[in-house]
């Protein structure tokens, strides 16, 4: 009997000694976990929260607000003509593209700085891979766009930057363009050293009237010139395509023979007063 009393305490105290352990290591436990949740929380506090994920593929486009994200040497569109200034052509999947810049409006060829400012073009964009930032469509087919440049540079800020180009204000509001302008002219940059800059619109709109003026002297000069004796009954045979300027005595001439539009009889006066044609000194009347 005593000996079952005393194996009796003996597996008493083991049980106690094993729910002792037990307890100290759920303690221990619960104790390391506290310390995670509190180191979390620290983290938490101190970590700045990331900004949303956007696609990589979509880009968001104001007029005033440019993405700049650079292309790279093989991705993009590569440039394969330049027009002028602001004006290229880039080739994406087989076909062209040809490209207005947007908001700027770089000097006519035949204009002072024209060639310097395609020249500017062609150096930074030429034969490389660039990103375009399509905005519209102009009213002749083009894509008006942004460009960037494989360094992540802004060809079109880059153009008013150096004084090459204007701030297009028509058809844009870019506050940083303006600025890039202003700057370009304190500082008398490229065509700002000069003493009177014609801008382009301005250029264009001058060059308009001057052949709208030429024409009408053509045509004033042509309707008080002489007639030809016999010319208001005589017949003579014109081509009625947009680019001939010369009427036919004889409907057999080997030059009418190669006209691809439709041969129209009149008289020796009405084709010099109306049409505006002078004889075709090729056949001329025996």
């Amino acid at each position: 009997m005593f000996r079952s009393f005393i194996l009796y305490l003996a597996l008493l105290s083991t049980f106690a000694c094993k729910q002792t352990d037990r307890e100290e290591v759920q303690e221990q436990f619960r104790e390391r976990q506290r310390e995670v949740e509190e180191r979390a929380r620290e983290l938490e506090q101190t970590t700045p929260a990331p900004p949303p994920a956007e696609h990589p593929d979509t880009f968001v486009t104001t007029p005033d607000a440019a993405v700049t994200t650079p292309a790279t040497a093989t991705t993009g569109d590569k440039v394969v003509a330049i027009k002028d200034g602001d004006t290229i052509e880039l080739l994406r999947n087989g076909q062209t593209i040809k490209v207005r810049l947007y908001g700027v409006d770089a000097p006519e060829k035949n204009q002072d700085f024209g060639q310097r400012s395609r020249q500017f073009t062609s150096d930074l964009a030429f034969g490389k891979f660039v990103k375009l930032i399509e905005h519209n469509k102009d009213r002749y087919g083009r894509t008006v766009g942004t460009i960037i440049l494989p360094d992540g540079r802004n060809l079109n800020e880059e153009l008013v930057k150096e004084g090459l180009a204007w701030h297009y204000k028509a058809y844009s509001k870019d506050t940083r363009l303006a600025n890039l302008e202003a700057d370009a002219r304190r500082l008398k940059r490229g065509l700002w050293a000069g003493p009177n800059p014609v801008a382009p619109w301005d250029f264009r709109k001058n060059k308009k009237e001057t052949a709208a003026q030429q024409k009408a002297k053509k045509e004033a000069d042509i309707q008080s010139a002489p007639l030809p004796a016999g010319a208001t009954t005589r017949k003579v045979f014109i081509c009625s395509s947009p680019g001939s300027s010369v009427y036919h005595y004889s409907r057999d001439c080997s030059v009418l023979k190669r006209c691809k539009e439709q041969v129209l009889t009149a008289t020796e006066a009405l084709a010099i007063k109306q049409y505006g044609r002078r004889a075709d000194k090729t056949c001329s009347p025996n």
